[in-house]
């Protein structure tokens, strides 16, 4: 007997977004979108296109390229939101509306200051406007774990009634566990009248570190739909992670009653693309994108995995995506060879000038790097500035002194508004001297809440990529920077975080 399809939906460049300071550009939004289609994931919910005019675009421009998914826009159960929507997924090959309204007491109290009548009456209404652009539109009850289960089933079947062919049932606040996630969901799928009409999802948070166990017990009790992210980015403590509710369904096929569609060797490639987009680097024993989550230390595994690999083992490395990727150029590599890479990649420039900043920079990476991998071309891409332009802050040229005896000094010339300045500092490293002298041309007034250091690839000559962390009047913003000289890394992160905060343009995320 064929096994059922599990459709998954992947909400990284939504819900993923909302997490502190990993708002994504729409050139990030592309990038993230290519990869989630060579992945072959089902619905990409690219954004909340009546957040602000930048995600509007930002979704319809991934409703444009994306042919083989289908492209998901978000909504509050509210006419203005759902015609934003409806607009913003119009190009889309496969377009859905995703609509939601709260469902919990404290919600609908609290929060909406609607009755239960209201409530009800608002999300007919929302699916019928959805139905005007898309005869795909997707239901969620937020906060369903805290509300009322028959109140739910009377939404639920009045939303069927109205249209909805996907019925999203979300664990906004991480608040369940997985028996009673797992009852939940079969108990609605048999209460709801035309439940079989429609896909039955999940949606839950990490915040009791459950969020994938409660997806699989909503798969185990009948969800067809898994909302997910890439590396369990999401608010908060995230949301479940896409590579692990994937690699739980095909390792234990013997427990689930149905399979995926997804590429899993692409796991890992999405995996260091969103990393290094967001700023939020992946912990070494993450689950599969880790990277420890293959390591041996005890020689009783060693031992074990020599003479036999699946004596410790359970997934194979290879399989989800771990292998060398060596893009064998060079600096004596010519400008179509490189151009050519970047299209297997899936990376597409803006223009020609941007195309031409890019081997410039490439050219001058290969100069100090013996070795050129898919990371540090991904790596120059997030670190590239699409438009000069628009940037108001610009390193000019930089000096670094460190040495035994001597405090730490810094000598930074920076472009301000297309004005040069020359600033030194003294600080208790070169980085704090960096942005010390950095400070003394910005004044930001903001406070550094981050400061990591990642290696990109392996070697002593690896680029390291940065990210700093900025708060200013309660905004707070990522910037990244990557360089093999990891002070000139710094100083870029800390100038790329300001001139996000520079950009004042603000985002308004509803939280599911």
């Amino acid at each position: 007997m064929a096994k059922q399809k599990l459709i998954i939906f992947d909400t990284t460049m939504r819900d993923g977004e909302q997490s502190p300071g990993a708002a994504m550009t729409r050139d990030d939004k592309l990038r993230i979108a290519r990869q989630l289609e060579r992945m072959r994931v089902d619905v990409i919910e690219a954004g909340f296109p009546a957040a602000s005019p930048g995600d509007f675009e930002s979704v319809k421009a991934v409703a444009e390229i994306i042919k083989d998914a289908t492209v998901c826009g978000l909504a509050r159960a509210n006419e203005a939101d759902i015609r934003r929507a409806g607009e913003a997924i119009r190009p889309a090959n496969s377009g859905r509306i995703h609509t939601f309204i709260a469902t919990s007491p404290i919600h609908m109290e609290m929060k909406l200051r609607m009755s239960p009548e209201q409530v009800l009456e608002q999300a007919i209404k929302a699916v019928k406007w959805a139905r005007e652009y898309t005869d795909d539109v997707e239901f969620s009850a937020e906060d369903a774990v805290r509300s009322d289960n028959d109140f739910l089933c009377r939404v639920f079947d009045a939303v069927i009634k109205a249209g909805a062919t996907t019925i999203n049932v979300p664990d906004t606040v991480g608040y369940s566990i997985p028996t009673v996630w797992g009852e939940q969901i079969r108990s609605l799928i048999e209460r709801v009248p035309n439940s079989d009409k429609v896909i039955w999802s999940t949606h839950c948070h990490n915040d009791l570190g459950l969020a994938v166990a409660n997806s699989l017990a909503a798969v185990l009790n009948g969800a067809r739909q898994v909302e997910c992210t890439v590396n369990g980015l999401g608010e908060r403590a995230g949301n479940a992670s896409m590579e692990e509710v994937v690699m739980a369904i095909r390792t234990r096929s013997d427990l689930f009653g149905c399979e995926t569609g997804i590429d899993i060797s692409q796991i890992v490639p999405a995996s260091k693309l969103v990393s290094q987009i967001t700023g939020y680097p992946v912990q070494p024993n993450k689950a599969v994108v880790g990277a420890n989550a293959f390591a041996h230390e005890s020689g009783i595994h060693q031992d074990g995995v020599l003479k036999h690999r699946e004596t410790y083992e359970i997934m194979r490395a290879e399989d989800v995506g771990w292998t060398t990727n060596r893009l064998t150029l060079g600096k004596l590599s010519g400008r179509n060879a490189f151009k050519a890479r970047l299209g297997e990649l899936g990376i597409e420039l803006a223009s020609e000038d941007a195309m031409n900043r890019m081997f410039g920079r490439f050219k001058e990476l290969a100069d100090k790097k013996r070795e050129i991998f898919d990371e540090d071309i991904h790596a120059l891409v997030s670190d590239d500035v699409v438009d000069p332009a628009e940037d108001h802050y610009k390193l000019v040229a930089y000096s670094f002194r460190s040495e035994t005896g001597e405090a730490p000094q810094a000598k930074l010339t920076v472009s301000s508004g297309g004005h040069e300045q020359l600033e030194e500092s003294t600080g208790s490293g070169p980085v704090d001297a960096t942005f010390k002298a950095i400070e003394r041309v910005a004044k930001s007034g903001s406070e550094l809440l981050l400061y990591s250091v990642n290696a990109i690839t392996t070697g002593t000559d690896a680029q390291g990529e940065v990210t700093v962390r900025l708060m200013r009047d309660g905004r707070i913003v990522n910037g990244q920077g990557a360089d093999t000289d990891i002070v000139a890394a710094s100083a870029k992160a800390y100038l790329n975080a300001l001139n996000k905060l520079h950009s004042g343009k603000e985002k308004l995320n509803p939280q599911l």
